[in-house]
Protein backbone atom coordinates (compact mmCIF):
# COMPACT_ATOMS: atom_id res chain seq x y z
CA UNK A 1 0.00 0.00 0.00
CA UNK A 2 1.26 3.40 -0.64
CA UNK A 3 2.39 5.73 1.59
CA UNK A 4 -1.11 8.32 2.49
CA UNK A 5 0.49 11.33 1.91
CA UNK A 6 -1.91 13.86 2.59
CA UNK A 7 -0.80 16.82 4.12
CA UNK A 8 3.07 16.38 2.91
CA UNK A 9 4.11 18.36 0.03
CA UNK A 10 2.60 18.87 -3.03
CA UNK A 11 -0.48 18.53 -0.94
CA UNK A 12 -2.51 16.71 -3.70
CA UNK A 13 -3.87 14.93 -1.45
CA UNK A 14 -4.69 18.07 0.66
CA UNK A 15 -3.20 21.00 2.34
CA UNK A 16 -3.64 19.51 6.16
CA UNK A 17 -2.84 15.56 7.45
CA UNK A 18 -6.41 15.50 8.76
CA UNK A 19 -8.75 17.75 7.27
CA UNK A 20 -12.38 17.91 7.95
CA UNK A 21 -11.77 14.60 10.70
CA UNK A 22 -10.08 18.15 12.72
CA UNK A 23 -12.16 20.82 11.48
CA UNK A 24 -14.77 21.30 8.69
CA UNK A 25 -14.97 23.54 6.20
CA UNK A 26 -16.29 26.77 6.59
CA UNK A 27 -20.03 27.14 5.45
CA UNK A 28 -19.33 30.56 4.09
CA UNK A 29 -23.34 31.67 2.30
CA UNK A 30 -23.18 34.88 -0.39
CA UNK A 31 -25.56 37.58 0.00
CA UNK A 32 -26.17 41.19 -0.60
CA UNK A 33 -29.65 43.20 -1.19
CA UNK A 34 -31.24 46.12 -2.10
CA UNK A 35 -31.00 47.93 1.58
CA UNK A 36 -28.36 47.65 4.15
CA UNK A 37 -31.15 46.87 6.53
CA UNK A 38 -32.14 43.74 4.52
CA UNK A 39 -28.55 42.45 3.87
CA UNK A 40 -27.90 42.48 8.06
CA UNK A 41 -31.33 40.77 8.33
CA UNK A 42 -29.91 37.93 6.31
CA UNK A 43 -26.66 38.24 8.04
CA UNK A 44 -27.89 37.78 11.37
CA UNK A 45 -30.50 34.69 10.10
CA UNK A 46 -27.29 32.91 8.15
CA UNK A 47 -25.65 32.72 11.11
CA UNK A 48 -28.28 31.87 13.55
CA UNK A 49 -28.42 28.78 11.22
CA UNK A 50 -25.04 28.25 11.58
CA UNK A 51 -23.40 29.94 9.19
CA UNK A 52 -19.43 30.71 10.33
CA UNK A 53 -18.29 33.35 7.61
CA UNK A 54 -20.01 35.93 5.25
CA UNK A 55 -19.68 36.84 2.22
CA UNK A 56 -21.41 40.40 1.04
CA UNK A 57 -22.40 40.92 -2.82
CA UNK A 58 -22.27 44.78 -3.79
CA UNK A 59 -24.44 45.85 -6.47
CA UNK A 60 -22.80 47.07 -9.25
CA UNK A 61 -22.36 50.98 -8.66
CA UNK A 62 -20.25 50.10 -5.46
CA UNK A 63 -18.42 47.40 -7.98
CA UNK A 64 -16.90 50.21 -10.52
CA UNK A 65 -16.71 52.90 -8.06
CA UNK A 66 -20.04 55.26 -8.43
CA UNK A 67 -22.43 56.31 -5.84
CA UNK A 68 -25.92 55.64 -5.53
CA UNK A 69 -27.07 58.72 -6.55
CA UNK A 70 -24.94 59.14 -9.42
CA UNK A 71 -26.45 59.15 -13.10
CA UNK A 72 -24.38 56.12 -14.49
CA UNK A 73 -25.97 54.33 -10.96
CA UNK A 74 -29.88 54.87 -12.25
CA UNK A 75 -31.46 51.41 -12.76
CA UNK A 76 -28.69 49.14 -10.62
CA UNK A 77 -28.61 50.73 -7.19
CA UNK A 78 -29.27 46.77 -4.87
CA UNK A 79 -29.63 45.05 -8.36
CA UNK A 80 -27.23 42.53 -7.82
CA UNK A 81 -26.04 42.74 -4.26
CA UNK A 82 -25.63 45.56 -1.30
CA UNK A 83 -25.55 49.27 -2.04
CA UNK A 84 -22.26 50.81 -0.30
CA UNK A 85 -21.45 54.39 -0.79
CA UNK A 86 -20.21 55.75 2.75
CA UNK A 87 -19.52 54.74 6.05
CA UNK A 88 -22.73 55.02 7.90
CA UNK A 89 -23.89 52.05 4.91
CA UNK A 90 -21.31 49.75 6.02
CA UNK A 91 -22.01 50.46 10.01
CA UNK A 92 -25.71 49.56 9.02
CA UNK A 93 -24.62 46.31 7.33
CA UNK A 94 -23.16 45.22 10.21
CA UNK A 95 -25.23 46.08 12.93
CA UNK A 96 -25.04 43.90 16.14
CA UNK A 97 -22.35 41.31 14.02
CA UNK A 98 -19.04 42.15 15.88
CA UNK A 99 -16.52 41.82 13.34
CA UNK A 100 -13.67 40.41 15.97
CA UNK A 101 -16.14 37.18 15.80
CA UNK A 102 -17.14 36.95 12.56
CA UNK A 103 -14.99 35.87 9.57
CA UNK A 104 -16.37 38.58 6.22
CA UNK A 105 -15.35 37.63 2.43
CA UNK A 106 -16.15 40.89 0.04
CA UNK A 107 -16.68 40.11 -3.44
CA UNK A 108 -14.70 43.02 -4.46
CA UNK A 109 -11.89 44.06 -7.13
CA UNK A 110 -11.33 47.59 -8.51
CA UNK A 111 -12.81 49.11 -5.14
CA UNK A 112 -11.37 46.87 -2.94
CA UNK A 113 -9.66 49.02 -1.39
CA UNK A 114 -12.14 51.64 -0.63
CA UNK A 115 -14.12 48.49 1.21
CA UNK A 116 -11.83 47.55 3.07
CA UNK A 117 -11.14 50.86 4.14
CA UNK A 118 -15.47 51.13 5.30
CA UNK A 119 -14.43 47.61 6.73
CA UNK A 120 -11.84 48.77 9.18
CA UNK A 121 -13.57 52.33 9.88
CA UNK A 122 -16.84 50.34 11.20
CA UNK A 123 -14.64 47.92 13.24
CA UNK A 124 -12.98 51.18 14.62
CA UNK A 125 -16.72 52.82 15.30
CA UNK A 126 -17.35 48.69 17.06
CA UNK A 127 -14.14 49.20 19.58
CA UNK A 128 -12.46 46.67 17.12
CA UNK A 129 -8.56 46.36 17.04
CA UNK A 130 -8.33 46.04 13.61
CA UNK A 131 -5.52 43.44 13.86
CA UNK A 132 -8.36 41.25 15.40
CA UNK A 133 -10.33 41.23 12.20
CA UNK A 134 -10.46 38.37 9.55
CA UNK A 135 -11.56 37.41 6.67
CA UNK A 136 -10.93 37.96 2.54
CA UNK A 137 -10.98 40.95 0.01
CA UNK A 138 -11.34 39.43 -3.25
CA UNK A 139 -8.89 42.00 -4.50
CA UNK A 140 -8.22 40.15 -7.77
CA UNK A 141 -8.29 42.89 -10.74
CA UNK A 142 -6.42 40.87 -13.63
CA UNK A 143 -9.19 38.35 -13.96
CA UNK A 144 -11.89 41.28 -14.49
CA UNK A 145 -9.93 42.09 -17.80
CA UNK A 146 -10.28 38.91 -19.38
CA UNK A 147 -13.66 37.26 -17.78
CA UNK A 148 -15.95 39.97 -15.79
CA UNK A 149 -15.45 43.68 -16.36
CA UNK A 150 -15.86 45.29 -13.37
CA UNK A 151 -12.14 47.09 -13.69
CA UNK A 152 -12.10 51.33 -13.82
CA UNK A 153 -8.24 51.88 -14.06
CA UNK A 154 -5.83 50.65 -16.46
CA UNK A 155 -3.78 47.41 -15.38
CA UNK A 156 -0.40 48.78 -14.21
CA UNK A 157 -2.17 51.39 -11.40
CA UNK A 158 -4.79 48.48 -10.85
CA UNK A 159 -1.78 46.20 -9.53
CA UNK A 160 -0.16 49.14 -7.75
CA UNK A 161 -3.58 48.88 -5.45
CA UNK A 162 -3.71 45.25 -5.12
CA UNK A 163 -0.47 45.40 -3.84
CA UNK A 164 -0.49 48.44 -1.99
CA UNK A 165 -3.43 46.94 0.05
CA UNK A 166 -0.99 43.87 0.45
CA UNK A 167 1.59 45.42 1.86
CA UNK A 168 -1.25 47.26 4.08
CA UNK A 169 -2.33 43.86 5.71
CA UNK A 170 0.89 42.57 6.02
CA UNK A 171 1.50 44.94 8.98
CA UNK A 172 -1.71 46.08 10.20
CA UNK A 173 -4.18 43.30 9.28
CA UNK A 174 -2.15 39.93 9.69
CA UNK A 175 -4.82 37.84 9.76
CA UNK A 176 -6.77 39.23 6.58
CA UNK A 177 -6.25 37.40 3.38
CA UNK A 178 -4.90 39.49 1.21
CA UNK A 179 -6.62 38.86 -2.22
CA UNK A 180 -8.38 35.32 -3.36
CA UNK A 181 -7.40 35.05 -6.86
CA UNK A 182 -10.93 33.73 -9.19
CA UNK A 183 -10.87 31.03 -11.31
CA UNK A 184 -14.85 30.86 -10.21
CA UNK A 185 -15.63 33.95 -13.04
CA UNK A 186 -13.11 32.80 -15.67
CA UNK A 187 -15.37 29.35 -15.26
CA UNK A 188 -18.60 31.30 -15.71
CA UNK A 189 -17.51 33.20 -18.20
CA UNK A 190 -17.19 29.76 -20.43
CA UNK A 191 -13.22 28.35 -19.65
CA UNK A 192 -12.54 25.04 -19.66
CA UNK A 193 -11.16 23.19 -16.34
CA UNK A 194 -7.51 23.29 -17.88
CA UNK A 195 -8.21 26.88 -18.80
CA UNK A 196 -9.61 27.94 -15.24
CA UNK A 197 -6.47 26.58 -13.24
CA UNK A 198 -4.39 27.98 -15.72
CA UNK A 199 -5.43 31.30 -16.41
CA UNK A 200 -6.17 31.83 -12.44
CA UNK A 201 -2.29 30.97 -11.72
CA UNK A 202 -0.81 32.79 -14.40
CA UNK A 203 -2.53 35.97 -12.62
CA UNK A 204 -1.32 34.67 -9.51
CA UNK A 205 2.36 34.76 -10.51
CA UNK A 206 1.81 38.02 -11.65
CA UNK A 207 0.07 39.23 -8.04
CA UNK A 208 3.16 37.39 -6.38
CA UNK A 209 6.01 39.21 -9.17
CA UNK A 210 4.47 42.67 -8.53
CA UNK A 211 4.55 41.83 -4.36
CA UNK A 212 7.98 41.48 -4.53
CA UNK A 213 9.17 43.87 -7.13
CA UNK A 214 7.31 46.15 -4.21
CA UNK A 215 9.75 44.52 -1.71
CA UNK A 216 7.54 42.05 0.12
CA UNK A 217 8.79 38.68 0.96
CA UNK A 218 6.79 36.08 -0.42
CA UNK A 219 7.56 33.22 2.50
CA UNK A 220 5.59 36.18 4.30
CA UNK A 221 2.58 37.56 1.85
CA UNK A 222 2.63 34.04 0.14
CA UNK A 223 0.59 32.49 3.70
CA UNK A 224 -2.08 35.31 3.02
CA UNK A 225 -3.04 34.44 -0.65
CA UNK A 226 -6.16 32.70 -0.69
CA UNK A 227 -7.71 31.22 -4.25
CA UNK A 228 -11.36 31.09 -5.20
CA UNK A 229 -12.60 28.14 -7.43
CA UNK A 230 -16.12 26.68 -9.22
CA UNK A 231 -17.27 23.50 -8.85
CA UNK A 232 -19.21 23.18 -11.94
CA UNK A 233 -20.49 19.82 -13.55
CA UNK A 234 -18.58 17.03 -13.72
CA UNK A 235 -18.56 15.07 -10.17
CA UNK A 236 -14.90 13.14 -11.06
CA UNK A 237 -13.00 16.35 -13.09
CA UNK A 238 -13.83 19.04 -10.42
CA UNK A 239 -12.53 16.96 -7.60
CA UNK A 240 -9.41 16.05 -9.88
CA UNK A 241 -9.40 19.75 -10.55
CA UNK A 242 -8.63 20.63 -7.21
CA UNK A 243 -6.28 18.17 -6.36
CA UNK A 244 -3.92 19.33 -9.43
CA UNK A 245 -4.81 23.30 -8.19
CA UNK A 246 -2.71 22.42 -4.73
CA UNK A 247 -0.18 20.63 -6.87
CA UNK A 248 0.67 23.21 -9.18
CA UNK A 249 0.48 25.95 -7.10
CA UNK A 250 3.25 24.24 -4.77
CA UNK A 251 5.32 23.39 -7.79
CA UNK A 252 4.84 27.19 -8.68
CA UNK A 253 5.93 28.87 -5.27
CA UNK A 254 8.87 26.57 -4.82
CA UNK A 255 10.17 26.35 -8.04
CA UNK A 256 9.27 29.53 -9.70
CA UNK A 257 9.92 31.41 -6.39
CA UNK A 258 12.20 29.30 -4.60
CA UNK A 259 9.43 30.15 -1.14
CA UNK A 260 10.36 27.58 1.18
CA UNK A 261 7.93 28.65 4.34
CA UNK A 262 5.32 25.60 4.21
CA UNK A 263 2.37 28.01 4.36
CA UNK A 264 3.32 29.98 1.55
CA UNK A 265 3.10 26.55 -0.44
CA UNK A 266 -0.92 25.97 0.34
CA UNK A 267 -3.01 26.46 -2.14
CA UNK A 268 -6.41 27.50 0.29
CA UNK A 269 -8.99 28.03 -1.12
CA UNK A 270 -13.09 28.77 -1.18
CA UNK A 271 -15.12 27.26 -3.96
CA UNK A 272 -19.01 27.90 -4.92
CA UNK A 273 -20.69 25.74 -6.60
CA UNK A 274 -21.68 26.64 -10.94
CA UNK A 275 -24.34 29.26 -11.00
CA UNK A 276 -24.32 29.22 -14.59
CA UNK A 277 -25.01 25.76 -14.41
CA UNK A 278 -28.20 26.85 -12.74
CA UNK A 279 -31.74 26.78 -15.12
CA UNK A 280 -34.17 28.96 -14.89
CA UNK A 281 -36.41 25.94 -15.91
CA UNK A 282 -37.46 23.36 -13.16
CA UNK A 283 -35.33 24.97 -10.68
CA UNK A 284 -36.28 22.44 -8.26
CA UNK A 285 -33.51 20.45 -10.43
CA UNK A 286 -31.23 23.20 -9.08
CA UNK A 287 -30.97 21.66 -5.75
CA UNK A 288 -29.69 18.16 -7.10
CA UNK A 289 -26.87 19.99 -9.22
CA UNK A 290 -25.45 22.19 -6.20
CA UNK A 291 -25.57 18.72 -4.33
CA UNK A 292 -23.15 16.90 -6.34
CA UNK A 293 -21.22 20.20 -6.73
CA UNK A 294 -20.84 20.73 -3.32
CA UNK A 295 -19.63 16.99 -2.58
CA UNK A 296 -16.95 17.46 -5.77
CA UNK A 297 -15.69 20.28 -3.51
CA UNK A 298 -15.82 18.70 -0.37
CA UNK A 299 -13.92 15.56 -1.92
CA UNK A 300 -11.47 17.89 -3.42
CA UNK A 301 -10.79 19.52 -0.30
CA UNK A 302 -11.84 22.98 -0.27
CA UNK A 303 -11.33 25.31 2.70
CA UNK A 304 -14.98 27.16 2.68
CA UNK A 305 -18.00 26.53 0.44
CA UNK A 306 -20.99 28.72 -0.82
CA UNK A 307 -23.96 26.50 -2.15
CA UNK A 308 -26.24 28.59 -4.75
CA UNK A 309 -30.33 28.66 -3.64
CA UNK A 310 -31.88 27.05 -6.28
CA UNK A 311 -33.65 30.11 -7.31
CA UNK A 312 -30.53 32.30 -8.52
CA UNK A 313 -31.47 31.64 -12.24
CA UNK A 314 -34.13 33.82 -11.52
CA UNK A 315 -33.32 36.21 -8.64
CA UNK A 316 -31.54 36.73 -5.29
CA UNK A 317 -32.26 33.62 -3.34
CA UNK A 318 -35.44 33.68 -1.32
CA UNK A 319 -34.83 32.67 2.53
CA UNK A 320 -36.08 29.67 2.15
CA UNK A 321 -34.08 28.86 -0.60
CA UNK A 322 -30.89 30.19 0.98
CA UNK A 323 -31.77 28.14 3.89
CA UNK A 324 -32.30 24.56 1.58
CA UNK A 325 -28.60 25.69 0.36
CA UNK A 326 -26.91 26.16 3.41
CA UNK A 327 -28.70 22.84 4.66
CA UNK A 328 -27.55 21.00 1.59
CA UNK A 329 -23.35 21.86 2.97
CA UNK A 330 -24.93 21.06 7.08
CA UNK A 331 -26.25 17.44 5.81
CA UNK A 332 -22.79 16.80 3.85
CA UNK A 333 -20.90 17.64 6.71
CA UNK A 334 -22.67 15.98 9.31
CA UNK A 335 -24.93 12.99 7.90
CA UNK A 336 -22.63 11.78 5.10
CA UNK A 337 -19.69 10.01 6.92
CA UNK A 338 -17.03 11.22 4.69
CA UNK A 339 -15.34 13.96 6.56
CA UNK A 340 -14.19 10.83 8.38
CA UNK A 341 -11.38 10.46 5.43
CA UNK A 342 -9.38 12.66 3.59
CA UNK A 343 -8.72 12.44 0.38
CA UNK A 344 -11.43 9.52 -0.18
CA UNK A 345 -10.80 9.73 -4.02
CA UNK A 346 -6.92 9.64 -3.62
CA UNK A 347 -5.75 6.33 -5.20
CA UNK A 348 -8.21 5.79 -7.71
CA UNK A 349 -7.01 5.34 -11.23
CA UNK A 350 -9.73 7.42 -13.02
CA UNK A 351 -9.11 10.63 -10.25
CA UNK A 352 -5.16 9.98 -10.59
CA UNK A 353 -5.11 10.13 -14.24
CA UNK A 354 -7.75 13.10 -14.39
CA UNK A 355 -5.10 14.80 -11.91
CA UNK A 356 -1.91 14.29 -13.70
CA UNK A 357 -3.42 15.37 -16.95
CA UNK A 358 -5.00 18.32 -15.45
CA UNK A 359 -1.77 19.49 -14.00
CA UNK A 360 -0.10 18.27 -17.66
CA UNK A 361 -2.54 21.01 -19.65
CA UNK A 362 -2.60 24.03 -17.34
CA UNK A 363 1.32 23.62 -17.09
CA UNK A 364 1.65 24.23 -21.28
CA UNK A 365 -1.36 26.59 -21.07
CA UNK A 366 1.05 28.88 -18.61
CA UNK A 367 4.02 28.36 -20.54
CA UNK A 368 2.31 29.40 -23.63
CA UNK A 369 1.18 32.99 -21.48
CA UNK A 370 5.15 33.03 -19.96
CA UNK A 371 6.27 33.02 -23.93
CA UNK A 372 3.63 36.00 -24.71
CA UNK A 373 5.15 38.09 -21.66
CA UNK A 374 2.85 36.52 -18.86
CA UNK A 375 -0.62 37.69 -17.44
CA UNK A 376 -0.81 41.26 -18.22
CA UNK A 377 0.38 40.57 -21.79
CA UNK A 378 -1.69 38.22 -21.93
CA UNK A 379 -4.76 40.04 -21.05
CA UNK A 380 -4.05 42.88 -22.69
CA UNK A 381 -3.11 41.48 -26.31
CA UNK A 382 -6.44 39.68 -26.17
CA UNK A 383 -4.63 35.99 -25.02
CA UNK A 384 -7.03 35.05 -22.49
CA UNK A 385 -10.21 36.97 -23.25
CA UNK A 386 -10.12 35.28 -26.91
CA UNK A 387 -9.52 31.42 -25.35
CA UNK A 388 -12.62 31.85 -22.78
CA UNK A 389 -14.84 33.08 -25.50
CA UNK A 390 -13.63 30.02 -27.91
CA UNK A 391 -14.24 27.36 -25.42
CA UNK A 392 -17.43 29.48 -24.09
CA UNK A 393 -19.09 29.25 -27.73
CA UNK A 394 -17.79 25.51 -27.92
CA UNK A 395 -20.09 24.17 -25.18
CA UNK A 396 -22.80 26.80 -26.25
CA UNK A 397 -22.85 25.03 -30.11
CA UNK A 398 -22.62 21.71 -28.72
CA UNK A 399 -25.46 21.92 -26.67
CA UNK A 400 -27.31 23.80 -29.17
CA UNK A 401 -26.77 20.35 -31.41
CA UNK A 402 -27.97 18.41 -27.73
CA UNK A 403 -24.25 16.98 -27.34
CA UNK A 404 -24.37 18.26 -24.66
CA UNK A 405 -27.47 17.73 -22.35
CA UNK A 406 -29.22 19.94 -19.50
CA UNK A 407 -32.39 18.25 -17.86
CA UNK A 408 -35.38 20.70 -18.21
CA UNK A 409 -33.71 22.45 -21.35
CA UNK A 410 -32.66 20.14 -24.05
CA UNK A 411 -33.94 17.04 -22.84
CA UNK A 412 -36.74 16.12 -20.02
CA UNK A 413 -38.20 19.52 -20.37
CA UNK A 414 -42.11 19.16 -20.22
CA UNK A 415 -42.95 22.30 -18.58
CA UNK A 416 -44.02 21.73 -14.50
CA UNK A 417 -46.31 24.88 -14.84
CA UNK A 418 -44.85 25.50 -11.20
CA UNK A 419 -45.74 29.26 -10.58
CA UNK A 420 -42.32 30.53 -8.66
CA UNK A 421 -42.09 33.13 -6.01
CA UNK A 422 -39.16 35.29 -6.33
CA UNK A 423 -37.27 37.91 -4.31
CA UNK A 424 -38.06 41.16 -6.13
CA UNK A 425 -36.17 44.78 -5.78
CA UNK A 426 -38.10 46.92 -3.25
CA UNK A 427 -38.11 50.88 -5.24
CA UNK A 428 -38.76 52.34 -2.05
CA UNK A 429 -35.76 50.94 -0.79
CA UNK A 430 -33.78 52.44 -3.41
CA UNK A 431 -35.05 55.74 -3.04
CA UNK A 432 -34.07 55.77 0.70
CA UNK A 433 -30.52 54.98 0.03
CA UNK A 434 -30.37 57.64 -2.31
CA UNK A 435 -32.06 60.12 -0.15
CA UNK A 436 -29.76 59.51 2.97
CA UNK A 437 -26.25 59.66 1.00
CA UNK A 438 -27.56 63.58 -0.42
CA UNK A 439 -28.50 63.62 3.48
CA UNK A 440 -25.15 63.07 4.41
CA UNK A 441 -23.41 65.05 1.51
CA UNK A 442 -25.39 68.11 2.50
CA UNK A 443 -24.42 67.43 6.78
CA UNK A 444 -20.97 66.27 6.73
CA UNK A 445 -17.71 68.82 7.22
CA UNK A 446 -17.28 69.18 3.46
CA UNK A 447 -14.17 71.14 4.28
CA UNK A 448 -12.40 67.81 5.81
CA UNK A 449 -14.22 66.17 2.92
CA UNK A 450 -11.98 68.36 0.22
CA UNK A 451 -9.05 68.26 2.41
CA UNK A 452 -8.73 64.32 2.25
CA UNK A 453 -9.48 63.82 -1.22
CA UNK A 454 -6.49 66.35 -2.04
CA UNK A 455 -4.36 64.62 -0.21
CA UNK A 456 -5.23 61.28 -1.70
CA UNK A 457 -5.31 62.32 -4.96
CA UNK A 458 -1.19 63.30 -4.11
CA UNK A 459 -0.23 60.45 -2.55
CA UNK A 460 -1.93 58.99 -5.76
CA UNK A 461 0.40 60.68 -7.65
CA UNK A 462 3.43 59.58 -5.19
CA UNK A 463 4.98 55.66 -4.53
CA UNK A 464 3.50 56.02 -0.77
CA UNK A 465 0.71 53.40 0.46
CA UNK A 466 -2.27 54.58 -0.43
CA UNK A 467 -4.67 52.77 1.91
CA UNK A 468 -3.84 55.01 5.35
CA UNK A 469 -4.97 57.65 2.70
CA UNK A 470 -8.56 56.00 2.12
CA UNK A 471 -9.19 55.03 5.69
CA UNK A 472 -8.91 58.70 6.21
CA UNK A 473 -11.24 59.61 3.79
CA UNK A 474 -13.64 57.53 4.92
CA UNK A 475 -13.52 58.28 8.48
CA UNK A 476 -13.81 62.09 7.00
CA UNK A 477 -17.39 60.98 5.43
CA UNK A 478 -15.87 60.68 2.02
CA UNK A 479 -17.73 58.33 -0.20
CA UNK A 480 -16.75 55.61 -2.81
CA UNK A 481 -17.48 57.49 -5.56
CA UNK A 482 -15.71 60.13 -4.35
CA UNK A 483 -12.95 58.20 -3.98
CA UNK A 484 -12.92 56.38 -6.68
CA UNK A 485 -13.26 60.04 -9.15
CA UNK A 486 -10.34 60.91 -7.41
CA UNK A 487 -8.46 58.17 -8.30
CA UNK A 488 -9.76 58.47 -11.95
CA UNK A 489 -8.40 61.63 -12.07
CA UNK A 490 -4.35 60.50 -11.37
CA UNK A 491 -4.51 56.63 -13.14
CA UNK A 492 -7.35 57.76 -16.12
CA UNK A 493 -9.73 54.83 -16.91
CA UNK A 494 -9.66 51.41 -18.94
Amino acid sequence: MKKDRTGEFPYTRGIYKEMYKKKIWTMRQYAGFTSTNESNKRFLALLDNGVSGLSIAFDLPTQIGYDSDHEMSKGEVGKVGVPISIINNMDNLFKNIPLDKVSTSMTINSTAPILLGFYIVCAEKQGVAINKLTGTVQNDILKEYCARGTYIFPPKPSLRLVTDLMEFCETHIPKWNTISISGYHIREAGSTVEQELAFTFANAIAYVEAAISKGLDPNKFGARLSFFFNSHNGFLEEIAKFRAARKLWAHIMKNRFSVTNEKALLCRFHTQTGGSTLTAQQIDNNVVRTTIQALSAVLGGTQSLHTNGKDEALALPSDESAQLALRTQQIIALESGITKYPDPFGGSYVIEKLTQDFFDKAVKIIQEIDELGGAIASIENGFMENEITRSAYEYQKALEENKNLVVGVNIHNKSDNLEQDILGIDSNQVELQIKNLIKVKASRNNIHVNESLDLLKKIAKSNENIMPSIIDCIRNECTLGEISDNLRSVFGEH
